[in-house]
């Protein structure tokens, strides 16, 4: 029997976003609401194939609930569990992403030491960031780049207002 991912919208003070999980937690939240469902597709064919995709807003009205209440700045801990799958080093980024506090950020050099790989490892820890499937929920958004504020899965816009939500950056003039 194949793994049953379920899905649904979530509406927040930042935007619309696509979100899944499977039985054990949270797989997949996607940040750009056009391209989130192209997403949510490409993950099950990679991390779960065979997966059946079931749209149930019910079963997700925990996460549901807490991203708008993240948005609405209310939350600044998630509660919901999450089923992450990566290699060993993307796990690693993520278990370290999931220890900056809210409002706070580090750099993608720092981020590389704290997964034991401190040299010249900052753009593999970048590239894990950019592979994390539940952004916001596991916050990526935290890191930075020397030179500013880096990439980001769902722009260099959200980036910012997420960090500016969370008191880590100040508004623009």
């Amino acid at each position: 029997m194949s793994e049953v991912l379920r899905h649904a919208w979530a509406e927040t003070a930042l935007g619309r976003f696509l979100v899944a999980s499977s039985e054990r937690g949270v797989v997949y939240l996607g940040l750009r609401e056009a391209r989130s469902w192209a997403g949510l597709e490409d993950y099950a064919r990679r991390k779960s194939p065979g997966a059946e995709l079931v749209e149930d807003a019910h079963a997700l009205k925990p996460l549901r609930d807490e991203l708008a209440a993240w948005a609405d700045g209310d939350l600044r801990k998630f509660h919901v569990p999450i089923d992450l799958r990566g290699t060993p080093f993307q796990l690693a980024c993520w278990d370290q992403l999931q220890r900056i506090p809210y409002g706070t950020t580090i750099t993608y050099n720092e981020l590389a030491r704290r997964v034991d790989r401190p040299r010249g490892a900052s753009r593999a820890v970048g590239q894990a960031n950019g592979a994390n499937p539940v952004a916001i929920v596991v916050p990526c958004h935290r890191v930075l780049a020397t030179t500013g504020l880096g990439g980001f899965g769902g722009g260099i816009e959200m980036k910012r207002r997420m960090l500016e939500l969370e008191g880590a950056l100040l508004p623009l003039g």
